[in-house]
């Protein structure tokens, strides 16, 4: 029972997706058919971004960006701002959840060494908006997206021509918001720190392969087993830094939407609340399962795919749980001497909810 409570703690999601999946296997026995549910391209996609980048933020060079920035900083505002702009810009290329789990410690470390622990909350909750809406623009930064662009058969460009506008709405809104932050001189926090250029060569010619598979120049097969066999002669233990939990939660909604589909009366409601209304229930549902399972979910009803991924990529914003990459930045809070989680929770929720409701209503307009 201990086990069992540790697995519902540690991964929610997880445990939930596969509650999902084998309630829906009562309803549709298990057969040979559940293999063709799942988007094998997807899973093979995803492990071999997380293999690269994982390399890459092992080889320092990530650190060693942030900390040549942080070369010319002078004061609060700009150091707050080039934090805001490192999450929106690295999440498009390394995803939400990597840009978080590297720049939120490194921006925690920086504030306490210039004793300014007054911004963890602002800084920390801006971050994580950055992350969560600059990952919107590119199939890469984040799951639901890359997800979305496999199934749709999407161009990279018609990608990004549908997700740039908003994109560039939010980093406007992002960059007027710190400006409420106030601009206190202090010194430059840190001198440049050194990287492994040969690991970071190795890493990004991995990563280069995985970007041939994602814009379908190189079969992904190939990609997954180069990157595989790489990593385990040159880095073996890498190789534990995948998030297998979000590999299985895949699996499992994969089953599960799969079934649904297979059950008539369930599939004909699904539909129908879905279609014509797409960015309404996928950022609605989003706040209460995640954007991720949402994307997943509606996905097997709707086949307008823009207004989808629109949705589900607005849907990261809102609650705690809207997207999962959020629970990453209030888990390192958390962890900080004299942590005020109510009051991060209230901030973050005003802050997203705000955000939430200028970037829909100028989608609703226009």
């Amino acid at each position: 029972m201990k086990k069992i409570l540790t697995i519902l703690k540690k991964d929610t999601v997880l445990t939930v997706s596969f509650c999902l999946a084998l309630v829906s296997s009562f309803f549709v026995p298990i057969s040979a058919k559940y293999v063709s549910y799942i988007d094998f391209r997807v899973l093979s996609l995803l492990l071999s971004l997380m293999l690269s980048v994982a390399g890459l933020r092992f080889s320092g060079v990530f650190s060693a960006l942030s900390g040549k920035l942080l070369l010319y900083v002078k004061n609060t505002r700009t150091l707050s701002l080039l934090f805001v702009l490192l999450s929106f810009f690295s999440s498009m290329v390394i995803t939400n959840d990597v840009a978080l789990i590297t720049f939120v410690p490194f921006a925690l470390l920086i504030l306490t060494e210039i004793g300014k622990g007054n911004l963890y909350i602002p800084v920390l909750v801006l971050m994580t908006v950055a992350a969560n809406l600059g990952s919107m623009l590119t199939p890469l930064g984040n799951p639901q997206n890359l997800y979305l662009y496999s199934l749709s058969g999407l161009k990279m460009g018609e990608f990004l021509h549908l997700m740039a506008p908003t994109t560039a709405i939010s980093l406007l809104l992002l960059c007027l918001t710190c400006l409420f932050i106030k601009p206190e001189k202090i010194a430059s926090p840190q001198k440049a720190t050194a990287f492994s250029k040969k690991d970071a060569a190795f890493f990004l010619f991995l990563f280069a392969l995985s970007l041939l598979s994602v814009f379908r120049i190189l079969h992904f097969g190939i990609s997954l087993l180069v990157t595989i066999l790489c990593v385990f002669f040159y880095r073996r233990h890498l190789l534990l830094e995948a998030d297998y939990a979000l590999l299985f939660t895949f699996v499992f909604f994969f089953i599960f939407v799969g079934n649904i589909k297979e059950i008539p009366a369930v599939s004909a409601f699904l539909s129908l609340l879905t279609k014509g209304r797409e960015i309404g229930v996928s950022v609605l549902l989003s706040q209460v399962i995640s954007n991720v399972p949402c994307a997943m979910l509606l996905s097997g009803f709707t086949d307008n795919y823009p207004a989808l991924l629109l949705g589900v990529n607005l849907g990261g914003l809102g609650t705690l749980i809207a997207s999962m990459a959020s629970l990453i930045s209030f888990k390192q809070y958390g962890g900080t001497i004299g942590a005020k989680k109510g009051k991060y929770l209230l901030v973050f929720t005003l802050v997203n909810v705000a955000f939430l409701a200028v970037l829909w209503g100028l989608i609703l307009l226009f």
